[in-house]
């Protein structure tokens, strides 16, 4: 179902349905993604980064990243085509996160489970009630 909601992009009112942007944003975005993309078929520029792209482009680099995170770009077709991690910045051709900081993830959410794990056990442990017959 529809409902009310501001553009991401320029704060316009208008009703929300499958994108976050209103239809003048959307065709906006939709010229870009069609440059950038014409721009990317042409053989001498498969090798572009993404710095190249805006550059080249004038399209925005926020723009370029959401393209590439819909699944519109493939960064596996243009080898140096790289988009900065979510949470270090550094350069990644896949996913939202790089390897050390999926790592880094995947052990912190480790020691919190073993860490929950203690305390659920200690827990138990407080629920045992004695009783002595005398």
């Amino acid at each position: 179902m529809s409902e009310l909601a501001n553009c991401t992009r320029c704060d316009r009112l208008f009703v929300k349905g499958i994108r976050n942007v209103c239809f003048n944003c959307y065709k906006e975005e939709e010229a870009s993604f069609q440059t950038v993309s014409s721009f990317l078929r042409k053989q001498q520029n498969r090798q572009a980064t993404l710095e190249e792209i805006v550059d080249e482009t004038g399209v925005e680099e926020q723009l370029i990243i959401k393209f590439i995170k819909e699944g519109r770009l493939h960064p596996a077709s243009f080898p140096n085509l790289t988009y900065p991690c979510t949470h270090c910045k550094k350069p990644i051709s896949s996913g939202n996160v790089c390897k050390q900081c999926s790592e880094a993830l995947r052990r912190d959410l480790e020691s919190f489970e073993e860490q929950e794990k203690r305390t659920n056990q200690s827990m138990e442990k407080r629920k045992t009630y004695y009783m002595f017959d005398s």
